[in-house]
């Protein structure tokens, strides 16, 4: 019996080569798996009906050789009555030329930007099917990446081929995608939030939209920083990357509005996950007597097919302690009707739909599954 490193190993023995088909489980490879992303999607995947862990790989740790990924993820222990306490779960370094589309159907690359941008390519030139959890192919315009990202963008194909994976907008799309490009954590919560009243033309665009937005610690990653030691974090709340935050322009993008009418403030909490955003803006002329119930249903019929997206009605907000460890956006809202002023609250897990449970969003739609199986 070969060796495998399968959340269940008897169960992938028994698959057979070729595309996923009906009935067959999905077989996933995760690249950057010792993330805090990377343990959500082990997490989450390891309960999934349709999908298979095949491969777990690190692209950052110095190991050489397969490790147990619970070195690196604690709560991954197997408990002792398991059968799987004798053989864990085991990481392997980060090579592509491991990866077979006879053994795998679809990649998560939970690495970061420059490492997807040169991973990306060649996964798809060997036949496989990718969602990417980096910033590298969310801008559709290379010449912003320099900017925003900070390195030069030379994969032409593959951005071109890439579909913004925001499964409530573009799940047409995302359904026959090679390449999905997960949205970033800030920019689910605030363009969710916004896409409604954008697409009925009800936003007064020359008064300019403020967003504030604030997040829990986990959202930075896992790679050490002095401002998130947690005597930097503990008992303080603060704004970093005014004017500069790399989710700006995918939230542009997506909504299209202009940068001088556009304000994102993120600040970090002294929380491990979790998003809210509040969202600051002034009805269009041409809708100045829309009623608080008008805005809520206007939501309500656009997400009426969306399972992931909770709106709430009149009096009542979201908040994080709602979100946390769950796969919504929950989404809220206050309006003044003598001045047009509508405030509209997001939140959300940054760990699940703003990223891991996003990214299998997006899997279950290129599989043909419907969007919330194995989330809600």
């Amino acid at each position: 019996m070969k060796e495998t490193n399968s959340i269940l190993e008897a169960e992938l023995l028994e698959q057979t080569p070729g595309e996923a088909q009906p009935g067959r489980k999905v077989r996933i490879a995760i690249a950057g798996a010792t993330g805090y992303a990377g343990r959500e999607l082990i997490t989450l995947l390891a309960r999934h009906p349709h999908a298979r862990i095949t491969r777990l790989m690190s692209s950052g740790r110095t190991e050489k050789q397969p490790f147990p990924i619970e070195q690196s993820h604690a709560a991954l222990r197997a408990p002792a009555s398991s059968s799987r306490a004798a053989a864990p779960l085991h990481c392997y370094p980060l090579r592509v030329e491991d990866l077979s589309k006879s053994e795998i159907d679809l990649v998560f690359l939970s690495t970061p930007h420059e490492v997807s941008h040169e991973l990306a390519p060649e996964l798809l030139a060997r036949g496989l099917r990718v969602v990417d959890l980096s910033g590298a192919f969310r801008l559709k315009d290379s010449k912003a990446y320099p900017r925003w990202y900070g390195f030069e963008h030379h994969a032409a194909g593959a951005l071109a081929e890439a579909v913004y994976g925001i499964s409530e907008l573009n799940a047409s799309a995302i359904q026959s995608a090679r390449l999905v490009s997960n949205p970033g954590c800030y920019s689910t919560s605030v363009i969710l939030a916004l896409a409604p009243l954008a697409r009925a033309g009800w936003i007064d665009i020359a008064a300019g939209i403020v967003c504030d937005s604030k997040s829990g610690a986990s959202g930075a990653g896992r790679v050490p920083s002095e401002k998130l030691h947690f005597a930097e974090v503990n008992e303080n709340c603060r704004a970093y990357n005014l004017f500069n935050h790399r989710h700006v322009p995918e939230m542009l993008q997506a909504l299209g509005f202009d940068e001088e009418h556009f304000i994102f403030t993120p600040h970090l909490l002294p929380i491990t996950r979790g998003i809210l955003s509040t969202i600051y803006l002034r009805l269009a002329t041409a809708a100045p007597s829309k009623t608080l119930t008008q805005v809520v249903e206007l939501f309500r019929d656009f997400y009426s097919q969306s399972p992931l997206v909770r709106v709430y009605g009149e009096g009542v907000l979201p908040e994080i302690l709602a979100v946390a460890h769950t796969q919504y956006t929950d989404l809220g809202f206050s309006l003044d009707p003598a001045t047009g002023r509508l405030i509209v609250v997001s939140a959300l897990d940054n760990l699940g739909k703003g990223a891991a449970g996003q990214a299998i969003q997006n899997m279950n739609l290129m599989f043909g599954f419907p969007q919330e199986t194995g989330l809600a």
